[in-house]
């Protein structure tokens, strides 16, 4: 127990003493996942709106496999990506294998179809009555479709805040594309276990302790905006 509490202690003072090798990490691994999260969430709006208002071949299908990507491992999508982007796959010309491109695109592949199907139902529960009055009116398409946006405005926030916590503390898709590189590509959960591993527990307390503390900010803030649209219905 006394173990314990010192560590947590010193984790607090590498964290308030502005450690650099902690807020590095700390920097990138937010820096990867809101790229991530800010490139694919207009796409993800854009098709879980055609899915929710438009029907066509296949769109069934469609849906289904957004909702089974949802549970892939991280692990399986950076297996994959590694094996496209090693120098012997077929996109190795490109060098993107052990760079913060590399980690984009896994996490972009891990939080776009959960930011898709959340998006489809918050869409699907929508009163089409918004949409279908803007284009009455003459609005064009594009107008309509952000008017029927800022109505289901917290619905969707609270799926961006669901694909920005699937993809920040995500593991095994950083650490196969990443390599969990020292100054370039270690992030949070990759540094947490490999600091606990060689029995670092100050700096995985730390890291731990940043993520817990993102948690609980994001739900609140989703908690908040939620509470004022039913103030506003």
């Amino acid at each position: 127990m006394n173990d314990l509490s010192q560590a947590s202690l010193n984790a607090f003072q590498l964290l308030i003493s502005g450690n650099t090798d902690i807020w590095e990490i700390i920097s990138l691994s937010f820096s990867v996942s809101f790229s991530a999260i800010l490139i694919a969430t207009p796409f993800a709006l854009i098709i879980a709106f055609c899915l929710a208002f438009f029907q066509f071949k296949l769109r069934r299908a469609c849906i289904a496999l957004f909702n089974t990507f949802m549970s892939v491992p991280a692990v399986i999508i950076g297996l994959t990506l590694y094996l496209l982007l090693s120098r012997s796959g077929p996109l190795g010309d490109l060098r993107l294998l052990f760079t913060h491109k590399a980690m984009i695109i896994g996490q972009i592949l891990l939080c776009f179809p959960l930011l898709v199907a959340m998006a489809h139902a918050t869409f699907q529960a929508a009163d089409r009555r918004a949409w279908e009055t803007a284009i009455t009116l003459g609005a064009k398409p594009w107008r309509a479709f952000f008017t029927l946006v800022y109505e289901v405005r917290f619905g969707l926030i609270a799926a961006i805040v669901a694909g920005f916590g699937r993809v920040i503390a995500e593991i095994g898709c950083s650490m196969m594309v990443g390599g969990n590189i020292l100054h370039s590509t270690r992030n949070i959960p990759t540094a947490i276990a490999l600091e606990t591993s060689k029995g670092e527990f100050a700096q995985g307390i730390a890291l731990g302790i940043v993520l817990l503390v993102l948690s609980l900010s994001l739900n609140a803030g989703v908690s908040v905006f939620q509470g004022k649209g039913e103030l506003q219905q």
